[in-house]
Order: C-alpha cells, then sequence, then structure tokens
C-alpha cells in the first residue's frame, strides 16, 4: 500500500518546537517533491514549505521564513519539518505531500499531488 505518514505533532506553548516527519511506504521518496500544507479550522489549506527531490531546493511561506526548516534524508525515505518560534497562528492540521514532475514553488502555490498523508495535528497555545 503506498502511503505517507505523518508524526510529531502535539500540544506545544508559545516560543516552543517541534519536527514534523514524513516517512513513506511502499513507494521511494527520491523522485518527488515534498510538501508541507496546513489547514486551520475556518481556512483554506495553505502551502507551508516544500523542497525538491533531491534537497537542493526549498520554498517557504512568507509567514513561516526564518522559522520552521524543511530537510529529507532520501535514505531514510523521510522529510522533515523543523518548526522553532512557533506561535498560536501555526495550529493547525499539519498534511505531507509528494508530487512528482513539479518545481518546490508551483508545488506549494497549487498544493496539489501524487499522494497526501492524514495529518497530524499542532497546537501552539499556553
Amino acid at each position: 500500500q503506498l502511503q505517507l505518514v505523518e508524526s510529531g505533532g502535539g500540544l506545544v506553548q508559545p516560543g516552543g518546537s517541534l519536527r514534523l516527519s514524513c516517512a513513506a511506504s511502499g513507494f521511494t521518496l527520491d523522485y518527488y517533491t515534498i510538501g508541507w500544507f496546513r489547514q486551520a479550522p475556518g481556512k483554506e489549506r495553505e502551502g507551508v514549505s516544500c523542497i525538491s527531490s533531491s534537497g537542493g531546493i526549498t520554498n517557504y511561506a512568507d509567514s513561516v521564513k526564518g522559522r520552521f526548516t524543511i530537510s529529507r534524508d532520501n535514505a531514510k525515505n523521510t522529510v522533515y519539518l523543523q518548526m522553532n518560534s512557533l506561535k498560536p497562528e501555526d495550529t493547525a492540521i499539519y498534511y505531507c505531500a509528494a508530487q512528482r514532475g513539479f518545481t518546490v514553488q508551483a508545488m506549494c502555490v497549487m498544493g496539489t499531488a501524487d499522494y497526501w498523508g492524514q495529518g497530524t495535528q499542532v497546537t501552539v497555545s499556553s
């Protein structure tokens, strides 16, 4: 079965950190652009960060630049999102997605993907 599984979400205080993981099973992520997206209650889904298949090119939403870092370990078939200096407005369900043939900019803007994970909840609250 081909799937993406996110983990690492939870409840954290403002200013805290979390690291999300996105692991693939049933296929290799080597040739896929990977994106992290989030959706807060009552809001549309937005692209948070995307990374090219080689890991050499990344893209970030303005709201997370300087606080979030996307990375990948193709040997482990896993992509990560390190989130620092978290704010209450970062609260959302975070999804990872995999798409072949898209640039990081296109993927983060268009939000289309061959595969989607089930999502992991991130709550930032005191």
